[in-house]
């Protein structure tokens, strides 16, 4: 058998995100937001429809959204490049799904928490060993929760979780481990498959259930990610090359630094050139953080 990557736009969501998910959210969620205890008795999926074939964007990030029977909100990213402000984002679309709760003259009181759980396929938070980490608002010197406490962030970071088959033991790492390895396997693992809800995950990641034009869309959503990577580690090598040659301690490390900005900016063109035929400059400029001049040269080259 051959699976489909789960950290794809199109995979990911038909995963978690299309209508016949939900017994797969739910155990996903609760082994990842609540330590694998049943809390989610039930959810809504929101919007579950697969998304729009737009190149280059969503590529890089993607979201499946639900609402939980106590009226929480839950979305969740999962997030392949490490772009510019990602943090910031994380924040924004969190604080932004809390606040587009309310329509005009309706009272705080109908505000439900929103939580935020993201998945990375690089390290948001190097100096923690943790491979799941879960933020809330706390008072600085008696770290005492916030009585309203509605904005929960959880992140899940891929490249911190070293596991193998042998060593999965909670519902988490047998998930996490879906997440990651899928795409390499050629069959369930058996420990993995006596768990119903992630025997049906493998199942609608079976290539086989696929027509061939989904299959030729993942495999080009899939290689404009190893593209983008590819073009953010020759940048960061390059830069660590220039300064080796420069024959200082500091000129490496100014090498690396200036590789990794490089890095980020190939990477924001490499998105900019997918939109130039869906997007006006000043549009494109925001989305990617680049300038409207940026833009407006990399129209002219086209």
């Amino acid at each position: 058998m051959i699976f489909i990557n789960p950290k794809t736009d199109y995979a990911f969501k038909k995963i978690f995100g299309s209508s016949e998910s939900k017994e797969i959210l739910i155990s996903f969620l609760n082994a990842l937001i609540y330590e694998g205890n049943p809390t989610i008795q039930d959810l809504e999926i929101i919007n579950p429809n697969l998304p729009p074939k737009l190149e280059g964007l969503k590529d890089s990030y993607l979201d499946v959204k639900a609402k939980l029977s106590d009226g929480t909100l839950v979305i969740i990213e999962m997030q392949v490049l490490n772009v510019q402000s990602f943090g910031k984002r994380v924040l924004y679309n969190a604080a932004k799904t809390y606040a587009f709760q309310l329509e005009a003259a309706q009272g705080y009181r109908l505000l439900k928490p929103v939580i935020a759980l993201t998945i990375t396929d690089f390290e948001m938070f190097p100096n923690s060993p943790e491979f799941i980490s879960r933020f809330v608002f706390k008072e600085v010197k008696k770290n005492f929760t916030y009585p309203e406490n509605n904005l929960d962030l959880v992140f899940v970071e891929l490249p911190k979780f070293t596991k193998g088959q042998e060593e999965l033991e909670t519902l988490a790492d047998k998930w996490i481990y879906f997440m990651k390895n899928a795409r390499s396997l050629t069959s369930v693992p058996e420990t993995m498959d006596s768990i119903p809800e992630i025997h049906e995950a493998f199942n609608i990641a079976n290539q086989a259930s696929l027509s061939r034009e989904e299959v030729e869309d993942l495999d080009r959503r899939e290689q404009f990610i190893y593209d983008q990577q590819g073009a953010i580690l020759k940048a960061v090598q390059d830069g660590i090359e220039q300064g080796i040659e420069q024959g200082r301690e500091e000129g490496i490390e100014q090498g690396i630094e200036q590789g990794i900005e490089q890095g980020k900016r190939e990477e924001k063109l490499a998105i900019a050139r997918q939109l130039l035929s869906q997007l006006d400059n000043a549009t494109i400029a925001q989305v990617t953080g680049l300038s409207v001049e940026d833009v407006q040269n990399l129209r002219g080259d086209s």
